[in-house]
């Protein structure tokens, strides 16, 4: 097993005063040579955006994009004629940018910061046709049970939105006290967990909120919540 920790107090920051964001890996402005990817895991930023404020058109072309508000609304337009579509909390949004494409993400409320997860995913086909995707997934079903949010378009799985890697992203709420035991689905892959609110003990490693752990070379990774707590998992493959 190969382990990499990722402290919440040494991601990379910016703050343009309406846009406050940690990097966990190097973007923008921010470059640690240490922090480039976790296999196919480009980014996983932060962001905390104020009301009525947001990104404005912009190019994306070959990446998988996968934004996932944790509070507030956001609000959604690009060149595939989406005109302001709103993503609320609880729904998770995805992006085949493909051969190439415009867009625009904005807070959808005028007076409440909204705070989301952004990820890139390195994508396993290339120049595709951009595709456009939402869907809101209920927390009560991963109350102690993982939940999957993201999966391969190529595997025979419903209800999940797709994206064109191996890849697989998911979130549990663990209880305290309670115990989990995350499967890797080969050990070509890795997993890289972010705890969004809480504390857990991960391979005897104590991690708090926004703490995160990649584990690579492994089967299998086993956990126990320490206090009530949030996560977030996201598989990839490793060779890159």
């Amino acid at each position: 097993m190969k382990t990499k920790v990722f402290k919440a107090n040494e991601r990379g920051t910016a703050d343009h005063g309406w846009l406050k964001a940690n990097f966990s890996f190097s973007f923008s402005n921010y470059y640690d040579p240490n922090k480039i990817n976790f296999g196919a895991l480009r980014v996983l930023n932060d962001d905390i955006i104020s009301g009525g404020m947001g990104f404005g058109t912009h190019p994306h072309d070959n990446m998988e994009i996968i934004t996932i508000p944790l509070k507030g609304s956001l609000k959604h337009k690009d060149s595939m004629s989406n005109k302001w579509i709103a993503i609320e909390t609880g729904e998770v949004q995805v992006m085949s940018a493909g051969s190439g494409l415009m867009h625009s993400e904005m807070n959808n409320l005028p007076h409440e910061a909204i705070n989301l997860f952004q990820i890139w995913i390195i994508p396993n086909k290339q120049n595709v046709t951009p595709r456009y995707d939402q869907k809101k997934f209920d927390a009560n079903e991963r109350k102690n049970k993982l939940q999957l949010l993201v999966s391969s378009i190529d595997d025979e799985v419903n209800d999940v939105l797709k994206i064109h890697q191996d890849a697989k992203i998911s979130r549990i709420d663990l209880s305290e006290n309670a115990d989990f035991d995350y499967q890797l689905k080969t050990e070509n892959h890795g997993v890289y967990i972010m705890v969004i609110g809480g504390e857990v003990l991960i391979e005897n490693e104590n991690l708090k909120k926004r703490d995160a752990i990649g584990f690579y070379k492994t089967n299998s990774v086993k956990f126990k919540a320490i206090k009530n707590s949030e996560l977030l998992f996201v598989e990839v493959p490793m060779n890159f």
